[in-house]
């Protein structure tokens, strides 16, 4: 797999390009056994938050040459990108305030 810290900057850097509001970066090492790293990001809309998806999946297939696994989809209000060692969640902004994944990082 590619340099971990290649995945969060190029996932960071299109969603950036995409307009995702509220991007934030979380080394989680040594505290989850799940992943290294985890980005979160909101969407202002269904259609946005697809489009965040798709941007995130093939920056990362063009700089990196990584797939991930993708659970849930617009309708439900919240994308997981899983790439291991990073895990990208994209949220409608009421779904990413009801779950608020962000207090166990943070």
């Amino acid at each position: 797999m590619s340099e971990t810290k290649d995945i969060v900057s190029a996932a960071i850097g299109a969603l950036d390009g995409k307009k995702a509001e509220n991007i934030r970066h979380y080394d989680v090492r040594g505290k989850s056994s799940v992943t290294d790293e985890i980005v979160v990001a909101s969407a202002t809309s269904a259609p946005h938050l697809r489009s965040l998806s798709v941007a995130v999946q093939r920056a990362l297939r063009e700089s990196c040459g990584e797939g991930a696994r993708v659970s849930g989809d617009a309708e439900s209000a919240w994308i997981v990108l899983d790439y291991v060692d990073v895990m990208i969640h994209l949220f409608l902004p009421e779904a990413r305030e009801y779950y608020d994944i962000e207090s166990l990082w943070g």
